[in-house]
Parts: structure tokens; C-alpha cells; sequence
């Protein structure tokens, strides 16, 4: 389950809508990573969904604060290293999704009003069933196949031109009389016989099951050996188009049925409907089928059908304003309640797990499902020896819906969650209270970096680019020293002692796999080089609740010194009213914050880490931000690619002068310090008559000279 912060967006400040958003950006950019690149995707399509809803919404309350890295803005994942890269000519973008009839309506009333359609217009609208398999583009020249790339970043793909030539649905060469360039874009997927006869065979010779026919499509599609591409049996289905030097046809309908005719295989079930309840009993026609169909599909894709009003409606983010995805309800199964597992996540999160007896629904055999917390299970009295009735929420992770009451067996007690985390330190489980001072429903341990369960993903977040920033050691690098015997990696002080553990033991680092006499030694030299930080990236590092890159840079120039916030800290721990009360009088710190660092504070085992570490280092004091100089008190938004600092070093900058950095431009914004390239911010200052001065200006304005 992905863990919801929780907290009403309106009552959010800007300190915490700024962290929020940084979090936001990194946990979906991680399951971008997991879903796209990996085929590995860790939570559901609706806990996704959630997250970016969350993130549009925090988005349209806080304008100035949208990242330039905004999951808004973005489409699929970066592309692996694997494989060789294509630029698409045109963006592969994604779809925006529709939950229910009304979702749909309101999309066909959105087009109508950018359109300035009357509500009794034609409007023709394509419904075609959503197939659950991985995007590719076939570019053709002069009717020849010359280059496959799968959507990747939606701008860059990977080449799998070789891989794509051994699937039987994508023709080598375009029959009859094609356009001199066109790209065919559509969805690779395996059979649900193909996908059953795979992992028996992979059952067989030791190698990888997976999990779903989606996952098994993209992973062998996305094979180095062509040869293990072809002996598994993939096919294509053809349902849009990209660059085209001529587009065979005035609507999708015609174009998709061209493409029919050039030797592709399109859906069947794709229609054409003058009228929402056209589309509405077509998506309910095809829903009814799902289960019969001999592949996974997870919903209808709506399209309006005229080209010409697709090219009036644009884009908007990542996604067409003239298509939508209208997704399927979850797919649901009846099964046994065997345990509840109790699991904790990064933020010491505990998540209760049904343990089920094995069940297959829609083609994936389901043993495990959330639960959510300890509100829910008390709320459906579930209990071990349950019969439950389950869901396969997005077709990854599923939820126990409920229980069959009359077949619950004699003598099941109602199960009791614990007040002390599994792990080996058997911490203290708190429940957090909400901005309103209502006790939240999640528990959380609160042994921090300590918790065994939470230590490798607190050692990721300390290694990652806003806080130590470690070159060379990032998330599969700490994966490797956290289980290597010979160099465990388990603190953060253990990080500082690699080189010293190398010089004195009788194992190198030069010797283990993946590690060489070169890499070794830049690994060191990298780690020493971070034995100097700054007093905000360390703070940061911990990994306090609620404390993100912004409010450890509020803090760290409030206290100035380390040993002033690990005094400070200590004191709030110890119930300290005037220590708590000095922190709260920071701009945007409020008691969550304050609560955080006092239950952090409070725990023996965590102060042991931090004292360790902080042997370990030279930590340079922060200067308090400047009150009289030229941009105090001002908003300033950095764009475009800066010669003499990076657009990180350029808001700290600011902001040691006193300045607000924003991240967009607004009403609200004072100045814009604009480089080469740059695009929608320039635009949007002219537009709103706000001050735009190049780099140079910049170091004149505040009395610095670059570099």
C-alpha cells in the first residue's frame, strides 16, 4: 500500500506543500522507474493514480511551486541502460483516466466547451479496449521497418528494432501503397495460453516467473538476446500513429483501418459512437466480455474521432485533451484468510498483510493483500480463518473488501495490532495526530534509521542527491553493501568507515564483483569528499518525518550550528516547552514538525547513529540569510541553463540573501533570472509584466562576481 500523508491540502503551508511536492516528485518518479523501466511495478494503478492526484492538486493550490521536475510534466520513465536510444519524432504521451460514467461525460463536455460545440453538435467519439501491454513505435521508411522503440520518457525510447522484427504481428514491410514515412504506435502484450506455457517453462528451468502477462510482455520484448524474444510468443496490436509524411485518412477510424490494410492486426472491438450512451454500453459490453478475452485488457480508450478536432484540442501536460482512458473497476475473488502479516515500510509504517490462501483472479495467482491499517481491520472485523472476499485493485496489488460472515469458523478472535514494532528493537508504535488533532490511522514504529526495516531505504534518501549526494553510491550500490558480509553498509557512520574497514581487513573492495581497482578508489575519494556537509543536507539526511530538503534549510539557518539543533532536539525530546516553543516560531515549522523531531530525538537508537556519524564529519555552520541586501524579502524564480552555478546553488544563493526561490512564475513572483533556453517562464513573466534580468545582471544586482 502506498501510504496517503493524509493531510487536507488546503490546510497545508507553503513550507509543507514545497516538501510535500519533493516527495511526491521522487516516490512517482521511483514507480515511474519500477512500472516503465523495470517491469516491476510495487503498487496498484489506483494508489498510483492517487499519488498524482494528490500531486495536481497540491500543484493547483501552490502554483508558485510546481518543480521543474513535476510528475505533471512527465511521461513514462528514463530509459536503461541497456539498450540503445530513439528519439521519437513526436512524444509518445499518456492518457488521462476516467473512473466512472460521469468521468466520461465530463470529458465529452470539456471537448464540446474547448470546441464551442453546442450540446446537440455531432460529436463522434472511438472506443477501442485498452490493452494491458507495452507501448511500442515501428517506424517505416518507404514501406520497410527500420527502427522499434518502446515509449520510455515519451520523448526517448529504447531501441528494440531486432527484438520487434521476431513478433509475427509487426510486418517487416508494409503492404500496399503506404506513406514514404509512417509510424505505427501500439501495444505488445502475450496471450494468457502464451503466459501460463512461459512460466511453466520458466518453472522448469529455474528462471524468472512473473507475475502477470503485462510484466512477461515487456520483459521479453525488452530481452538482450533477440533469440529469447522470438521463442516467446508476443504479439501487437495497432491503434495510433506518430510521424507520418501522410496521414491515411480524415478520422481515427479510417487511419486505424488503413493501418489494418498496411498488414497490422487492430482490435475488433474497436467502434465508433455518436453519443455518450453509445460509449457507455460499449464499455459495459466489453467489460462483460474481459473475462473471455485471451488477453488482459484494463479498460476502454475513448477518442475523438475527426483529426481536425484532435488537432483544435491539442495537448495539455502529458496528455491528449481529445482521448481518455475509462479504467475498469477492480477485478474481485472469494478465498481463505490464512494470517495477518504485519509489514513496515521507509517511514516506519506498519501495514497489516492478508496472508490468503492462493487464488487466481484475472490470471494472476493472488497469496497476499493489503489490508491498509488497523482503523480498517477493526472497521471489517476480519479475522484469521476468515473467508474474504478480495480485489485486485489496478491488477497489482490486491485489498480485502470484506468478509463472509456466515462462513466464519468457531473460536476466531478479532486480531490485535501490535503496539511495538516486529523488528529486533521491539520500538514503540505511535498513531500520529492529524492538523485538526484527530489521531491518524496510520502506526508507525518510531525507531527511525534504527528499525531494521526502515534502515535500507533511510540509507537511499542519505546517499541521494539532496543530501549527501555520494557519487557512485546510490540506490543499487547501498542494495549491495546492506547484504555484503565482507563491507555491510548498515549506518550511516558505516558509509565513512569503508575505506578504513578496506585497509585493514584481509578482503578489498577491488576484488568483490562489479567493483574494480579504479572504481574502488573513486568510491573513496568520492565518500571522503563528503566528509564536509552542510548543516541543511545533514538534517535532511536523517530522514525525519515531515522534515524535506525546505523546512532542514529553515532550520539549519535558524540553529546555525549542529550542535545547537542536536541541543535543541534533545531538549524537545525531554518535554521542554521553550525549546519547542522557539522551534515553532520558525516560518512554516508547525507542531508536526516539532512532534517528528521529538519522537527522533527521543529514541536511544537513533542518537548512538547520529553521534556516530557526526564523528565522522566536518559540518559547516550555516550563514543566517542577509536582511538588507538587494533581493531580501523578494520572490525570484531562476530558468533557463545558468553558465556559472546550477539552478540548485543559484535558490540557495537566493536564499542566503534573504530571497524566496520559486519554482514557477507568478503574480507573486518579483524578479526572473533568466539563461539561455529558456521557455514557458520567460513567456509567462512577459505576460504578467515581471522583471527578467540574465545571469550577469544577477551577480551585479547582488554586489557577487560569478563563480
Amino acid at each position: 500500500m502506498v501510504e496517503s500523508e493524509g493531510r487536507p491540502v488546503e490546510e497545508l503551508t507553503d513550507t509543507e506543500a514545497r516538501d510535500e511536492l519533493e516527495r511526491l516528485a521522487r516516490e512517482i518518479a521511483e514507480h515511474d522507474r519500477r512500472y516503465h523501466r523495470d517491469d516491476a511495478p510495487t503498487i496498484s494503478d489506483a494508489d498510483y493514480d492517487a499519488l498524482r492526484r494528490r500531486n495536481s492538486a497540491i500543484e493547483a493550490r501552490f502554483p508558485a511551486l510546481i518543480r521543474e521536475d513535476s510528475p505533471s510534466s512527465r511521461v513514462g520513465s528514463e530509459v536503461s541502460e541497456k539498450f540503445g536510444k530513439i528519439r521519437h519524432a513526436l512524444p509518445m504521451l499518456s492518457l488521462d483516466n476516467a473512473f466512472s460514467d460521469e468521468d466520461v461525460a465530463d470529458f465529452a463536455k470539456r471537448v464540446r466547451r474547448f470546441l464551442k460545440l453546442a450540446e446537440d453538435a455531432p460529436l463522434a467519439i472511438t472506443a477501442e479496449p485498452k490493452i494491458d501491454g507495452l507501448s511500442l513505435s515501428l517506424r517505416y521508411e518507404e514501406g520497410k521497418l527500420v527502427s522499434a522503440a518502446t515509449r520510455g520518457d515519451g520523448t526517448t525510447g529504447e531501441d528494440v528494432t531486432r527484438n520487434a522484427m521476431t513478433i509475427g504481428d509487426i510486418p517487416n514491410r508494409l503492404k500496399g501503397k503506404a506513406p514514404s514515412v509512417f509510424e505505427v504506435r501500439g501495444e505488445v502484450y502475450m496471450s494468457h495460453a502464451a503466459f501460463a506455457d512461459l512460466n511453466a517453462r520458466q518453472a522448469e528451468t529455474g528462471g524468472q516467473i512473473y507475475a502477470n502477462p503485462r510484466n512477461a510482455a515487456a520483459g521479453s520484448l525488452r530481452q538482450l538476446d533477440a533469440g529469447i524474444t522470438r521463442s516467446r510468443k508476443l504479439e501487437f496490436f495497432a491503434y495510433a500513429w506518430g510521424e507520418a509524411s501522410e496521414v491515411p485518412g480524415a478520422t481515427q477510424m479510417e487511419v486505424v483501418e488503413a493501418i489494418a490494410g498496411f498488414g497490422f492486426t487492430v482490435n475488433p472491438l474497436m467502434k465508433r459512437f455518436d453519443s455518450i450512451e453509445g460509449l457507455i454500453e460499449h464499455y459495459r459490453a466489453i467489460e462483460e466480455q474481459r473475462a473471455t478475452l485471451p488477453y488482459d485488457i484494463d479498460g476502454v480508450v475513448y477518442k475523438v474521432d475527426d483529426l481536425a478536432l484532435q488537432r483544435r484540442l491539442g495537448f495539455v501536460s502529458r496528455s491528449p485533451r481529445w482521448a481518455i482512458a475509462h479504467k475498469f473497476p477492480a477485478e474481485k475473488a472469494t478465498t481463505i484468510l490464512n494470517d495477518i502479516e504485519i509489514q513496515v515500510g521507509r517511514t516506519g509504517a506498519l501495514t497489516p498483510v492478508a496472508k490468503l490462501e492462493p487464488v487466481t483472479v484475472g490470471g494472476v495467482v493472488v497469496t497476499n493483500a493489503t489490508l491498509h491499517n488497523a482503523d480498517e481491520i477493526a472497521r471489517l472485523d476480519v479475522r484469521i480463518g476468515d473467508t474474504v472476499q478480495i480485489q485486485r485493485a489496478g491488477d497489482v496489488i490486491p485489498q480485502v473488501l470484506g468478509i463472509v460472515a456466515d462462513k466464519r469458523p468457531k473460536g476466531a478472535e478479532p486480531f490485535e495490532f501490535p503496539s511495538v514494532c516486529p523488528c529486533e528493537l521491539k520500538t514503540e508504535v505511535v498513531r500520529e495526530e492529524t492538523a485538526s488533532g484527530a489521531q491518524s490511522v496510520v502506526r508507525r514504529c518510531t525507531g527511525e534509521f534504527a528499525c531494521p526495516f526502515q534502515r535500507r531505504e533511510h540509507l537511499k534518501l542519505f546517499v541521494s542527491r539532496k543530501a549527501f549526494d555520494i557519487d557512485g553510491l546510490g540506490d543499487k550500490q547501498i542494495d549491495f553493501f546492506y547484504d555484503d558480509p565482507d563491507f555491510p553498509v548498515r549506518t550511516p557512520a558505516d558509509i565513512f568507515t569503508l575505506k578504513r574497514r578496506n585497509d585493514e581487513g584481509m578482503k578489498k573492495l577491488k576484488d568483490k564483483e562489479g567493483f574494480g581497482e579504479l572504481s574502488a578508489k573513486n568510491l573513496f575519494e568520492a565518500i571522503e569528499a563528503r566528509r564536509t556537509i552542510g548543516l541543511d543536507r545533514l538534517i535532511f539526511s536523517f530522514g525525519i518525518r515531515h522534515v524535506g530538503e525546505a523546512t532542514a534549510r529553515v532550520i539549519a539557518r535558524a540553529y546555525g550550528s549542529f550542535e545547537a539543533f542536536h541541543e535543541a532536539g534533545l531538549k524537545i525530546a525531554a518535554g521542554d516547552e521553550e525549546a519547542a516553543a522557539e522551534m515553532d516560531a520558525l516560518e512554516d515549522i508547525g507542531g508536526a514538525v516539532i512532534t517528528a523531531i521529538a519522537r527522533f530525538f527521543s529514541e536511544e537508537h537513533n542518537l548512538k547513529l547520529v553521534d556516530a556519524l557526526v564523528a565522522e564529519l566536518e559540518i559547516e555552520e550555516v550563514e543566517k540569510p542577509a536582511e538588507t541586501s538587494p533581493v531580501a524579502g523578494k520572490t525570484i524564480v531562476f530558468t533557463g541553463a545558468l553558465e556559472h552555478m546550477s539552478r540548485d546553488e543559484a535558490k540557495v544563493m537566493a536564499e542566503s540573501l534573504g530571497a524566496k526561490a520559486a519554482g514557477s512564475v507568478s503574480k507573486k513572483t518579483d524578479l526572473v533570472v533568466a539563461g539561455p533556453g529558456a521557455g514557458s517562464k520567460l513567456k509567462k513573466a512577459s505576460e504578467l509584466g515581471v522583471e527578467v534580468i540574465d545571469e550577469a545582471a544577477w551577480f551585479t544586482l547582488i554586489g557577487r562576481e560569478p563563480g
